[in-house]
């Protein structure tokens, strides 16, 4: 496919991106193609793992699914079929507790809580673009991980289906995830 797609003015669908190198990780936001590769840095890894970790043990016996990537979200607007979605999006985690949505591609609809770790090439996105698409979709809860500053911003979907400001947590500090008020994440456990 090339690294330059995302420069190109095409927009594109998830039946093109379902053609397109499996070693290369894509998203589309709106059409346009991003690519992600290369692989995350070690520290993003070592958190997500962490976090996948907390979450997973979490859900033992529940009904909700955590997921890290690469993970396929597909969020089709009103007018689009599955086939002709314009956004596919892989957060680096993501938690799913409507197992209707879970099919053998990914999730088709809108996750319940999305993590992303941001990194130097993702932050704006992750922060801006990311943020709109995931208030506009419903996604109940929305972190973003900042691995240097060893940081988590927090955005709690509210009933006017805005998202909060955000509640900033640093190493120090303990979350109470929203959508589970008895799970906390321990941030010391993330970071070290």
């Amino acid at each position: 496919m090339g690294k330059n797609l995302k420069y190109n003015q095409r927009l594109f669908t998830y039946q093109d991106y379902l053609t397109w190198p499996e070693v290369e990780r894509w998203e589309l936001l709106n059409g346009k193609a991003y690519n992600m590769t290369p692989a995350p840095s070690r520290k993003h890894q070592e958190i997500s793992g962490q976090l996948h970790t907390l979450f997973n043990n979490y859900m033992k016996g529940k009904q909700c699914r955590v997921y890290a990537a690469p993970f396929e979200v597909r969020l089709p607007q009103v007018h689009e079929t599955a086939d002709q979605t314009s956004t596919v999006v892989q957060p680096d985690l993501v938690l799913v507790c409507d197992t209707n949505k879970l099919d053998d591609r990914g999730c088709l609809g809108s996750p319940d809580l999305v993590i992303e770790i941001t990194s130097p090439s993702t932050f704006q996105k992750d922060l801006k673009e990311k943020f709109n698409l995931y208030e506009k979709v419903g996604v109940r809860e929305y972190w973003i991980v900042h691995p240097e500053e060893k940081t988590i911003s927090v955005f709690q979907l509210t009933k006017e289906g805005k998202f909060s400001r955000p509640e900033v947590y640093i190493e120090e500090d303990s979350i109470v995830v929203g959508i589970f008020q008895d799970l906390l994440i321990d941030l010391q456990d993330v970071f070290s």
